[in-house]
């Protein structure tokens, strides 16, 4: 089976890619350094000839309201116009536990823009929503930091989930039939956002102090106990948070 994989040479994606490979089917990455343009839609008919699924993994590369918007919806349209004119039976894409519960925020109105394209456009699909990475802890308090070095997060509920256990999911559903709705993939293990980052600093030996703060924004959205936690039929990920970071400083 012929995969091509958008976002291919990133984190995720070439995660997604080796796996793939792994079990024999031909994984293609596709990315600008590749000569695969989704935006201006350079090299999509000549990567997409003969695939039978396209896997789309990409982000982007701001996350400021306006530009986050015009990626998505930009990228996503001539993406799913290149897959009817080849002929691809089956569109997945990455997305984000809590997506349609974050709308405050202008990255998750533009995945939700993305996701409603997909579901618009007729091609067959899956689209796999997972909750933060283990990789994202840092990216997370990076947004939450203030100018005296404090980092402000809300004391509720996530289920992180290691890369490699989100590409897995991405692959299996990829060579899987489509399921025309979302599946969604977390981690094991259950924490308060704001003791997962805390822990994540100090295993680092980052500096900064966390504060508990109710009213701490995610990404521009207010949250609820339970905004970024999965649904009760959520595929789960082996690996512990735990187990990640002790292997970190190896």
């Amino acid at each position: 089976m012929k995969v091509v994989v958008i976002g291919g040479t990133g984190l995720i994606g070439s995660k997604v890619v080796g796996k793939l490979t792994e079990h024999g089917h031909e994984a293609v990455p596709a990315a600008p350094n590749t000569g695969v343009n989704t935006l201006t839609g350079e090299g999509l008919a000549e990567v997409l000839q003969g695939a039978q699924v396209v896997v789309d993994v990409s982000n982007s590369p701001s996350f400021a309201d306006d530009a986050v918007m015009e990626f998505f919806r930009t990228s996503t349209t001539n993406l799913l116009k290149a897959e009817k004119e080849a002929g691809v039976t089956h569109h997945v894409a990455l997305s984000v536990v809590g997506t349609e519960r974050l709308q405050e925020s202008g990255y998750f109105r533009a995945k939700q823009t993305q996701e409603e394209l997909i579901r618009d456009s007729g091609v067959p699909f899956s689209i796999v929503h997972a909750t933060q990475f283990f990789e994202f802890m840092k990216g997370i308090a990076d947004s939450a930091t203030k100018d005296d070095n404090t980092v402000h997060l809300a004391p509720i509920a996530i289920q992180p989930i290691y890369s490699d256990d989100v590409a897995a999911a991405v692959g299996r559903t990829a060579v899987g039939e489509p399921v025309g709705g979302v599946v969604e993939v977390a981690g094991p293990d259950t924490f308060q956002l704001d003791e997962l980052i805390r822990k994540g600093l100090a295993a680092k030996n980052d500096p900064r102090t966390v504060v508990s703060d109710p009213k701490a924004p995610y990404f521009g959205a207010q949250l609820e106990e339970k905004t970024l936690l999965p649904g009760p039929d959520a595929r789960l990920g082996e690996t512990r948070f735990t187990d990640w970071i002790a292997r970190q400083g190896k």
